[in-house]
């Protein structure tokens, strides 16, 4: 499911002095963070986790921690619609890695105050099965093994599902998988091997999902891009070919990877009101995506490890805290708009701002496409994307993702260098494509993909405030550009906006 992020070709060597970094090694984190910086509101869900009923509810079925395997026992001999309430102490299931929890549709499973899920490094999965409307609240869920790329609770992504109030921490694999509608509340998703949570089904497309007042952090100990170099498979959450998703009020930091990454044929999301904060890598990648609406988030601190150490390897490429690759607003594509806008966000000390890229490289039945043979939402039958055919109107647009109509204003952009560690490859905010060479038969060769998205796609910044030394890329990463050359011709960007160079640091 992974995809490898596809970025400018030979990196220029240069030494760490000509980076300007100025402390710690590629390989330092930052400290993980006990509280969300300054005042604004976030879900300190780990620190502070709901409890459950001391009781067992009326009619409810109770689970004994004392008899192992008593959960999946109860859960096989009664009927759907039951509710379990697990009495406080450690859990287990029986001694195989295929002993997980099978629901029934409708159960419901309560944790009262201390109630521990253990898989004891023995058990894959938590949760698992396709029946719909399974509610899980007050619980702990911890210990579990799932492989690369599957989840623990929740595992063959069901409908209807809801999670609430509940800890899911130190597992393999990802801490949940999503199906279909299902309501993910109050979570705290915690230090689990790849993915908090892993928002994917196979064979269909996961919709009106919600996302809301959960701290998710720490997550990708297993550190995979590390064993796996490109693989595009960690982060706090990741979400793939999701069509309508709420992302709202929660604390997303210190994940070893990205905070959230929207990759291949998403749509329709809101990410908003969110602390992103003191990710290894960028707050949010939207990725051959679609449809977005991302606005009045807090982004601190975030892409510091990964942009440190793509600078110390002489990487020009602008890393961002906010990545679009190949991701636009589509009119012909249903959402609640046909933009990416992005407004009413704050970004303060991060490695860099918001990068717009397209690889021209990348599209449809291309070697370069690294979405594991995906097409585009408007093409679908990737066979078609090949010559003649995709030399001309429609093939020619449809069979590639486009970076285009995303709208950009009303943020506030503040960079201290003392506080990044770099005063040159930061602070930088871009939009490029690279030299389209390959395949031979690409009918996008050349310039055309970088001169369309700088100035021929609709992608816009205006009426944002610049506090700091920001610099600015156009094209390609050769052009930096200072304030007014970003604003002059011709690019014309930033057109009602403020900028204080000396106000960051």
């Amino acid at each position: 499911m992974g995809i490898k992020k596809r970025h400018w070709g030979a990196p220029a060597l240069v030494l760490l002095l000509a980076t300007g970094c100025t402390s710690g090694g590629s390989d330092t984190s930052p400290q993980p963070t006990a509280t969300p910086s300054g005042s604004v509101a976030a879900a300190q869900v780990c620190a502070h986790p709901g409890e459950g009923p001391a009781a067992a509810p009326a009619g409810a079925v109770t689970v004994d921690p004392a008899v192992v395997g008593d959960l999946t026992a109860k859960t096989k001999s009664s009927p759907p619609h039951t509710t379990f309430w697990l009495q406080s102490g450690t859990h287990k299931l029986e001694a195989d890695r295929y002993a997980q929890v099978v629901p029934k549709e409708g159960d419901t499973y309560l944790g009262a105050p201390g109630a521990v899920l253990d898989g004891v490094k023995t058990n894959q999965y938590a949760f698992g099965g396709d029946a719909a409307g399974v509610t899980i609240r007050y619980l702990t869920v911890q210990g579990f093994n799932a492989p690369q790329n599957e989840g623990v609770v929740n595992h063959d992504s069901a409908d209807g599902w809801v999670i609430e109030h509940a800890t899911i921490r130190d597992n393999s694999g990802a801490g949940l998988m999503a199906g279909a509608h299902q309501q993910v509340r109050a979570n705290c998703l915690q230090d689990n091997g790849q993915y908090g949570m892993n928002a994917y089904k196979s064979g269909a497309p996961v919709g009106g999902l919600v996302v809301e007042g959960n701290e998710i952090t720490g997550n990708d100990t297993d550190q995979w891009e590390q064993r796996q170099p490109g693989c595009g498979c960690t982060g706090g959450v990741k979400f793939w070919a999701v069509n309508g998703a709420d992302v709202r009020g929660n604390w997303v930091h210190d994940n070893r990877g990205p905070g959230l990454w929207a990759d291949t044929n998403n749509n329709d999301f809101r990410i908003e009101d969110n602390v992103l904060e003191a990710n290894d890598g960028a707050a949010l990648i939207y990725e051959t995506s679609y449809n977005a609406v991302i606005r009045n988030n807090t982004i601190r601190r975030n892409d510091v490890v990964e942009g440190r150490r793509s600078a110390d390897r002489g990487d020009d490429f602008p890393y961002a805290t906010v990545y679009l690759s190949e991701s636009g607003g589509e009119p012909r594509i249903p959402a609640r708009t046909d933009r990416i806008e992005i407004y009413g966000n704050v970004l303060e000390d991060n490695w860099s701002g918001i990068t717009l890229w397209e690889n021209a490289d990348r599209f449809c039945n291309s070697p370069a496409n690294t979405s594991s043979g995906d097409c585009t939402l408007l093409a679908k039958n990737t066979a078609r994307c090949a010559q003649p055919a995709i030399a001309t109107p429609p093939l020619h647009d449809d069979c590639r993702w486009k970076t285009q109509r995303v709208d950009i204003h009303g943020n506030r952009f503040v960079l201290h260098p003392s506080a990044v560690g770099c005063t040159v490859k930061c602070g930088r905010m871009a939009v490029l494509a690279n030299y389209g060479t390959y395949p031979d038969w690409s009918p996008y060769k050349g310039q055309s993909v970088a001169e369309a998205i700088t100035g021929g796609q609709q992608n816009r910044w205006h009426d944002n405030a610049y506090l700091g030394p920001w610099s600015f890329v156009a094209h390609d990463p050769s052009r930096t550009l200072d304030f007014g050359q970003w604003q002059g011709e011709p690019y014309q960007q930033d057109t009602g906006s403020t900028y204080q160079s000396q106000a960051g640091g």
